[in-house]
């Protein structure tokens, strides 16, 4: 191992008022990002409500990121779709165009699966990939998808596809099981997706996380996924965002700190936090940073 994964922003996506993808606002997001202390910036995730922004959108957004500059390698591409022929499609795109990594969620839509229908699954996503088939971070997002990843399942991947699935992003909040997959997979790259865990996590051998909340506090969210240093202001503040609709609500805190109205609207099926949420998750925020808005 060279070098470890550190801190990618999971960057949240600005729409336009016709509802389509703001890249002009996105792309000086992401260099602020990078340049703040992110090791990358990851497209299309959870936060970047992923799941609502189509396979052509996503090409054409690729192609500008890397038309003004911004580096593949410094790019994590989140795929979160079900059926595999749009899983590999939209991996291998982002792949040939040389991304770092794939973050790749498993199929939400049926419920109550078992472990081998989910190794098949991912086999045949990789199957269909091919040659160019690697850096495949699997995605344990049970709260969103309803479909945990077991740690048993993730040694039969890893066995399985050695150089393909390299990782994994634990944002399943419970520490249990990121301690589990840590001390029985901790050569993986392993990322932990709840801040209130990212510290001990790194100090167990974590790698880092990529993270929402790295989209409007960089560098403490580097200091805990980077040095493993505790934050509690940051956890926090998890806390608080977790009373709200998280996406949404991360979007507001991004407004709130760049003064940019741009980033307060979301896609549907999500719908914007009312005036009097958005007032009270700002309030919280200047309660433990001491600061206003830009």
């Amino acid at each position: 191992m060279t070098q470890k994964f550190g801190l990618s922003a999971a960057l949240t996506t600005p729409f336009t008022p016709d509802g389509t993808v703001d890249v002009d606002a996105l792309i000086p997001h992401a260099r602020r990002c990078l340049s703040n202390g992110c090791n990358s910036v990851t497209l299309f995730g959870t936060t970047g409500e992923g799941c609502s922004v189509g396979s052509r959108e996503r090409q054409d957004i690729l192609a500008a990121f890397i038309a003004a500059g911004i580096a593949p390698s410094n790019i994590v591409v989140g795929v979160l779709v079900d059926s595999v022929e749009d899983a590999a499609d939209q991996a291998a795109q982002a792949l040939s165009a040389g991304v770092r990594n794939i973050l790749l969620a498993p199929p939400s839509y049926f419920k109550n699966v078992s472990d081998d229908g989910l190794f098949a699954w991912f086999s045949a996503v990789f199957a269909k990939i091919g040659a160019g088939a690697r850096d495949i971070l699997v995605y344990n997002i049970p709260s969103v998808t309803m479909v945990a990843l077991s740690v048993a399942l993730v040694g039969r991947l890893r066995k399985a596809f050695p150089g393909i699935v390299t990782g994994v992003k634990d944002s399943g909040g419970t520490w249990t099981y990121t301690e589990r997959l840590l001390n029985e997979h901790g050569d993986l790259v392993i990322l932990i997706g709840d801040e209130r865990d990212l510290a001990r996590g790194v100090r167990l051998g974590g790698q880092g996380a990529i993270s929402g909340v790295a989209n409007f506090l960089t560098q403490d969210v580097r200091a805990m996924a980077v040095e493993g240093r505790d934050d509690k202001r940051i956890e926090d503040l998890v806390v608080e965002l977790l009373k709200f609709p998280v996406t949404p609500a991360v979007k507001v805190l991004l407004s709130h700190t760049t003064g940019e109205a741009v980033w307060r609207d979301v896609r549907a099926p999500l719908v914007s936090l009312s005036a009097e949420d958005q007032s009270r998750i700002e309030g919280a925020f200047d309660r433990l940073f001491h600061q206003k808005a830009a």
